[in-house]
């Protein structure tokens, strides 16, 4: 089982890495079309705009490998950035495709009395009663560390993993076969988050 972090110039990896291997799954990057060749998972942490960030993929010639990626339904784990860009477009760059692989827009949030943006902190999710096996040891509702101006509408509602709430309730989390990707940083929400992960590569990359 060989986990990849996808590695696009965009962002300190070093924490995600630093996860896998607390959790005991040590992870390469995949910097080069070459390295989706030699990895069983493949894990999208991203961060930035979302135009930006696809700008960035096809220069470094990793966006079409991604989407290939996903359109075979390989072991896919996302995070934040990771996240968006599965969805069909985002309000951050309304000119620029996603990639696609889910139904729904990114929107930003709106701007609300006391509410402050980027939402950048601790949060509350809950999870959907699919959650298992992805939230094995895990409460209900448990906390994660997000930071993002932005939120994905999905709009297919069998997809949503887990729930949260910032000023408009939002889906926090999908899965479907062999892919979840979640909004909030699993590598920055301590015990929590190394459960997740945990659970997550037991799950994509069984015995």
């Amino acid at each position: 089982m060989k986990l990849g972090v996808l590695d696009y110039g965009a962002g300190n990896l070093r924490s995600v890495l630093n996860a896998f291997a607390a959790i005991g799954a040590p992870a390469s990057l995949v910097t080069q079309p070459d390295d989706f060749d030699n990895i069983d998972l493949l894990v999208f942490p991203g961060q930035g705009a979302f135009g930006d960030s696809v700008r960035i993929l096809k220069a470094n010639r990793l966006w079409q490998p991604l989407k290939d990626w996903l359109a075979a339904e390989r072991p896919y784990l996302g995070f934040c950035l990771g996240y968006q860009l599965l969805f069909e477009g985002s309000e951050e760059s309304p000119d620029v495709e996603g990639l696609c692989a889910a139904p729904g827009r990114v929107r930003k949030f709106p701007a609300l009395p006391g509410l402050k943006i980027p939402h950048m902190g601790w949060n509350r999710v809950r999870w959907e009663a699919r959650a298992e096996p992805w939230r094995q040891g895990l409460a209900d509702p448990c906390h994660f560390y997000f930071v993002h101006s932005y939120y994905p509408e999905v709009a297919d509602p069998d997809l949503a993993l887990c729930q949260t709430d910032y000023g408009v309730p939002f889906v926090a989390g999908i899965t479907r076969k062999n892919l979840m990707a979640v909004q909030f940083h699993p590598e920055k929400s301590q015990d929590a988050g190394l459960t997740l992960l945990r659970n997550a590569v037991q799950v994509l990359t069984p015995a």
